[in-house]
């Protein structure tokens, strides 16, 4: 089979599918890697570096999405624009990789699926151990948590730790975070490096002796909170009595922060709002807020996706896309995230569905003409399916072939 790894298109995206230290074990599996030409540069990986580890080079888009499988950084709509421009280069019976937003932009997931493509779905990788190495979320969180506190440190106008000098003693910066997932807790353990005073917060008790083992202070508020942890370790929607209640406690512990760093998101809903315009207009002038939940509307009121905006002498930041300023590493991670799902998948140069199996199954979200995931079809009003997808192994050998002569895709939180 034919693994292709295309040029990013999406504005501003800098990460690879692959890098070089990938090919080797994907040829083991059978599978013939080839790169669009330019693919990693951005990421730091030159093509030649992909060409010593033994992928071939194609400068062609066209002869690129032949092949067999497609994986990408972004598809779908993750991808919108680039999406519509490769989708007709698609065709029936290949295997598309990559982060989909199929929770945010389930009808692109159906005009996919309309071309007979088979389409995993990292995002939905599930959080059970032996999937952890897949877990491409908690790889770019990771990214994403570390960068905000660095991105805070920039425009802060003070230094993160105390200082005693011959002109007097500087006071720690006070560092507030929301959200305790892989995002928050990264960032954590970046601004403690910095030398901050940290304290977090999240909605979900047992996160506690996490924030603690990194030397944070856990903020704890009068609510009730028992039935915040929803599927998977995630945070869940909470009602709006509870957020009314959340935001005014929560003002109180802002107001005393020279920056605020925000991951909290509900997979597939608009982003809880935290941080009302009056809670920022009682922090210190100077402040920084930092919302990693911006794309999907944001935690802070006064927040704005991609862009930098100043109330009161107060700077909100609305990064969407923070793994891609790391792309290097962000790179290398998400690499081995695909390499690991594709160890699962492929055996003997030959992808298996089994369909018993939790990981191909969930995140197995469009195939044979039909959008399969059940979450999906209930997102897009689609009746459930008059059968399931065939729950024994089955080799895409099976599925049409493809020519290359043919001429005949490709979206953060924590």
């Amino acid at each position: 089979m034919r693994l292709a790894v295309p040029l990013e298109t999406y504005p501003g995206e800098r990460r690879v599918a692959l890098v070089p230290a990938a090919i080797g074990p994907l040829k083991k599996l059978g599978l013939e890697v080839r790169i669009e030409a330019g693919a990693g540069q951005q990421a730091g990986y030159p093509d030649q570096a992909y060409a010593e580890a033994g992928a071939e080079m194609v400068a062609d888009r066209e002869t690129l999405f032949a092949s067999d499988i497609i994986a990408q950084v972004r598809t779908a709509g993750a991808n919108r624009e680039g999406f519509q421009a490769d989708l007709s280069r698609l065709k029936q019976g290949q295997i598309v990789i990559g982060m989909a937003d199929p929770l945010g932009d389930a009808a692109a997931i159906q005009e996919l699926a309309a071309r007979g493509v088979t389409l995993f779905s990292m995002e939905l990788i599930p959080r059970i151990s032996r999937a952890q190495s897949m877990d491409v979320l908690s790889s770019m969180a990771t990214v994403a948590g570390y960068h905000a506190v660095l991105l805070a440190a920039t425009k802060l106008p003070k230094i993160f730790p105390m200082l005693m000098t011959a002109a007097g003693t500087l006071s720690a910066a006070k560092v507030f975070i929301i959200g305790g997932g892989v995002a928050g807790l990264q960032a954590i353990a970046t601004a403690r490096r910095l030398g901050g005073i940290v304290s977090a917060y999240d909605v979900r008790p047992a996160v506690k002796e996490q924030v603690e083992s990194l030397g944070a202070k856990f903020v704890e508020m009068a609510l009730e909170t028992d039935s915040a942890e929803g599927q998977g370790g995630y945070a869940k929607a909470m009602g709006e009595e509870f957020y009314t209640k959340q935001r005014a406690l929560m003002a109180e512990i802002v107001a005393q922060s020279d920056v605020v760093v925000t991951t909290a998101a509900i997979p597939g809903r608009p982003s809880p709002l935290l941080i009302t315009t009056a809670a920022v207009k009682g922090m210190r002038p100077g402040s920084i807020i930092v919302d990693l939940a911006a794309e999907r509307g944001g935690n802070c009121e006064l927040s704005q996706a991609d862009s930098e905006v100043v109330d009161d002498g107060v700077t909100i930041l609305g990064p969407t896309n923070l793994p891609s300023e790391v792309p290097y590493h962000a790179s290398q991670m998400y690499a081995k995230n695909i390499t690991n799902f594709l160890q699962h998948l492929v055996s003997e140069g030959q992808a298996k569905f089994d369909l018993k199996d939790e990981i191909t199954r969930e995140t197995m979200v469009a195939r044979g003409g039909e959008v399969t995931s059940t979450r999906l079809r209930e997102i897009l009003k689609l009746p459930p399916l008059q059968e399931p997808a065939e729950s024994e192994s089955e080799k895409s050998a099976d599925l049409p072939p493809i020519s290359l002569e043919d001429g005949d895709t490709n979206s953060d939180a924590s």
